[in-house]
């Protein structure tokens, strides 16, 4: 048996520049952190006392007998990749639900393809299974996403991840005082709006618009210059990160009328008109998380006046470990 850790993201800044029709004539970038909320993944031998050769269990639990009966696209062509000969049983578990905005689709790619390495007793650098997650996802499934959340997920941390115009991904670790990053988290408060949705019908429309639109193409310019901005603001202005995240999210709402609803800009008003400096949805957009940059003098009255939209807090620290394999039995 086999278990995998891997975590789920926050993007704070450059989000939307990781999409290919962006980045190969631009080039990407954008400012991340990963948090201690996790997607497990468990690998085990099946007995052959059970009738079929996966057994599957996620939201649903599936019984195949043929790899391509497998209805979990992410599942089945991970283990294609693999040629897996053994009957096995594959479960997964996560902190959060699916479509918060929090990356949790590559983050559990990332988690599979650890798991299947580890169950084969193979050790894979992170940026292997980041880049195996992208051709899974991107290349196969042809889902209309982009790089971040797959790298995010398998290196873990505070980082900048750029996106260079030939298609490779370089990642830095964002240096900064102990005393900054604290100052950091102890701003933020993240919610869950209990609004889901699926990632790829929003960045369908975006990246459409960014084939099309000189418009669309300059929001991102703007988004990516607010990278070294938000990095500047670490060493010398933590609470001035409010106004760039605000900045960033103006320029993210003009991406797609998808990335928005009346209900989520009536919940960004409130936190605003209630002490928040700025924030902004993560993810690709439409509902899941919403991440609030308060000053903690302020955060009791924003908790407040959100109480009529029925939020949910997620009380979060920032983790740096990255997908990892936590139990390995053979």
């Amino acid at each position: 048996m086999i278990i995998t850790k891997t975590p789920f993201r926050v993007s704070f800044v450059g989000g939307g520049s990781d999409l290919p029709d962006f980045y190969r004539a631009h080039g990407g970038q954008v400012v991340s952190t990963t948090i201690n909320k996790y997607v497990y993944v468990t690998v085990n031998r099946l007995s052959d006392c059970f009738d079929c050769n996966y057994l599957l269990k996620y939201s649903k639990t599936e019984k195949c007998v043929d790899l391509d009966d497998i209805k979990h696209p992410i599942i089945r062509e991970v283990l294609r990749r693999f040629n897996v000969k053994d009957k096995l049983e594959i479960t997964s578990m996560a902190d959060l639900p699916a479509g918060t905005g929090l990356g949790s689709s590559s983050s559990f790619t990332v988690g599979l393809l650890n798991a299947l390495y580890a169950y084969h007793g193979k050790f894979v650098l992170k940026e292997q299974l980041a880049r195996e997650a992208c051709e899974i996802e991107i290349d196969i499934l042809k889902e209309p996403i982009g790089k971040q959340d797959q790298y995010a997920a398998a290196y873990g941390g505070f980082n900048t991840i750029h996106f260079d115009t030939d298609d490779s991904v370089r990642v830095s670790p964002v240096v900064c005082t102990p005393k900054s990053l604290s100052l950091l988290r102890n701003s933020l408060l993240l919610f869950y709006t209990r609004m889901t949705r699926k990632a790829s019908d929003v960045l369908s429309d975006q990246k459409l618009r960014t084939q099309k639109s000189q418009e669309t193409r300059s929001s991102l310019s703007s988004m990516v210059s607010q990278c070294n901005k938000f990095l500047d603001a670490l060493s010398e202005n933590v609470m001035s990160i409010g106004t760039l995240l605000h900045n960033s999210w103006m320029s993210k709402k003009s991406l797609s009328p998808y990335i928005t609803s009346k209900e989520i800009d009536d919940i960004y008003s409130s936190a605003i008109d209630a002490g928040a400096s700025g924030g902004k949805l993560l993810g690709a957009g439409g509902g899941g998380c919403i991440l609030l940059f308060v000053d903690q003098n302020s955060q009791d009255q924003v908790r407040r006046s959100l109480l009529p939209y029925r939020l949910v807090e997620v009380v979060f620290e920032f983790e740096n470990e990255g997908s990892q394999v936590i139990f390995a039995s053979h």
